[in-house]
């Protein structure tokens, strides 16, 4: 009888027949093809000294591995940065683009590209597309602001070898739904047995190519708990455990939120060395108002530290332009609020790095000094946006705060209000809502 039901299958699976497609929710916002482009922005667009990347976006396709192969195949450049924005699709076309991009040694990141000829309306339709598609370079911005690699997307992020998640973006996984296609109408044990074969197969194959990116066999554990119809973004420590992103300090661009009250500002996820775990932080530079620039700190409180902590941020061109003091707490955060001259914040546009500097108090007259730089890279040109966002909120009426939430990245639990406003740390803790 298994004979007969394996040679029955031999002629009833139609060819392609399995497929594993990603949650219908996730396809909101992305073409239903995967498309390949070369782009170019500012300078330091996409890092020091780099100003071109190739973009690769929407939902990977049946067709999208040979095409991928052939795009790449004319692009020479093995160190311009790929960045990928894909809620998923076919999971063999992402294995074979992701075996292509560790061929070629890929450097990746997950980042949104915006056309700039598109910038007025969709990035996904059809006059889009068309420019995106045409040859030559993309005038475009990056962005890893709500940018996403999903389920069959993270296998294709998998095969560079170099990996970044910025802590604004997200790396999420599922299991897959197989889609089993027959002809005719046959008996419910043959079907039970091919889907049970095809489920056994996939799961090797993804057993087996993780493995094969030198990924942590625990990353093939987790996908096996989640369902389809669920998404698990990956947090931080999981990215640094399982091998994919093992930066110790992993940063944001610097990024500009419009409104009736603008700032600039910049997310860093620190790992801790004591148990492994990862610190959020957030800076803000607000509107300069009478010669002086609001800066805010914000962090996520280190349960483990003992005694009144103090913060410290320095300009690394002019280390005598600093600012700091103790941040107030606020339920899990602590905060600082103050204000910082003209002549820091030119010291700050002409470095190279924040330098940050975090002491406790310990006894006997010790300090435990945690130390680490942030990047200012792209600070020059979101602070020059900021002065034009700053003076048309000005002559504009007012208006309510805009929403900050960070959506999905570990930094999902805001220290802000309700209404996207930075607490006064003036006022008492309990006339702050709890995060």
């Amino acid at each position: 009888m298994r004979l007969q039901i394996l040679l029955l299958l031999a002629f009833l699976f139609l060819p392609d027949a399995l497929r594993a497609k990603e949650a219908p929710a996730a396809k909101a916002g992305f073409a239903s093809r995967l498309t390949i482009y070369l782009a170019k922005g500012a300078p330091d667009a996409c890092g020091p000294g780099c100003n071109r990347w190739i973009a690769i976006e929407g939902e990977i396709d049946q067709g999208a591995a040979p095409r991928i192969r052939r795009f790449l195949a004319g692009v020479k450049d093995l160190q311009r940065p790929i960045y990928l924005h894909s809620p998923g699709g076919n999971v063999e076309q992402s294995y074979d683009i992701g075996r292509l991009l560790r061929s070629r040694k890929a450097i990746a990141r997950v980042g949104r590209t915006i056309a700039t000829a598109c910038a007025a309306g969709t990035q996904v339709d059809d006059a889009c597309l068309k420019i995106k598609n045409t040859t030559g370079e993309v005038d475009a911005e990056l962005t890893t602001y709500h940018a996403m690699c999903n389920s069959a997307c993270g296998y294709l992020f998998l095969g560079a070898t170099s990996r970044e998640v910025a802590p604004d973006a997200a790396l999420a996984v599922h299991n897959s739904r197989l889609i089993l296609k027959f002809s005719g109408n046959p008996p419910p044990e043959v079907v039970a047995e091919a889907r049970r074969r095809r489920i056994a197969g996939a799961d090797r194959d993804r057993t087996a190519f993780i493995a094969a990116m030198g990924i942590s066999r625990e990353l093939d554990a987790l996908i096996r708990t989640v369902k389809f119809e669920n998404l698990h973004v990956l947090t931080r420590p999981e990215l640094y455990r399982f091998g994919i992103d093992t930066r110790p300090l992993a940063e944001t661009m610097w990024r500009l939120e419009k409104g009736s009250r603008p700032f600039i500002s910049k997310v860093a996820a620190v790992r801790k060395e004591s148990d492994a775990s990862f610190r959020t932080m957030e800076w803000r530079l607000y509107c300069e108002n009478k010669k002086r620039v609001p800066l805010v700190f914000a962090g996520e409180i280190d349960a483990a530290a003992t005694g009144k902590k103090s913060i410290l941020m320095a300009a690394s061109a002019d280390l005598s332009k600093e600012a700091g003091g103790p941040p107030v707490r606020f339920g899990k955060y602590e905060v600082w609020n103050g204000a910082v001259d003209p002549d820091m914040v030119k010291a700050v546009l002409a470095s190279h790095s924040l330098q940050v500097r975090e002491t406790t108090p310990e006894p006997e007259g010790k300090a435990d000094a945690t130390s680490f730089n942030i990047d200012t890279t792209g600070l020059t040109s979101v602070w020059t946006q900021l002065g034009t966002s700053c003076t048309a909120a000005a002559a504009g009426p007012a208006r309510s705060w805009p929403a900050n939430s960070l959506q999905p990245t570990p930094w999902t639990d805001s220290p802000w209000t309700a209404s996207g406003a930075l607490p006064d740390v003036r006022a008492t803790p309990a006339a702050t809502p709890a995060p």
